[in-house]
């Protein structure tokens, strides 16, 4: 689990549902989380996906400014063109402003 951010942040919501066959997504997927996780005002991310294609990814970012940055990143927009062409039947995106945030961790599993 993500560990606890300091508020407010930017949540980049990303809910997609993938075509069949891997097309060169796990390469690129791989490429891009190692780019993004250096980017400036990248505060991690969190990702999950079915088994019927259906995923949702949350990036969690310093400000509006950042995402933009990143909005206009070439490898991001390299990887959001092969989405529309290959990857992606469909994909939705929401950014939303985190102003509250509240965590529990069980003793026994931290």
């Amino acid at each position: 689990m993500q560990k606890a951010l300091e508020t407010p942040y930017y949540a980049v919501i990303f809910t997609s549902q993938r075509t069949d066959g891997d097309q060169g997504y796990g390469e690129a997927a791989d490429n891009v989380v190692s780019i993004v996780s250096k980017f400036e005002g990248f505060l991690g991310a969190e990702s999950v996906r079915d088994s019927n294609g259906l995923g949702i990814t949350i990036s969690y970012w310093e400000s509006m400014a950042h995402i933009d940055k990143w909005r206009q990143n070439a490898v991001h927009s390299s990887a959001k063109s092969m989405g529309r062409e290959t990857w992606y039947s469909s994909y939705r995106i929401r950014i939303c402003e985190v102003k509250y945030e509240n965590s529990f961790q069980h003793p026994e599993h931290q």
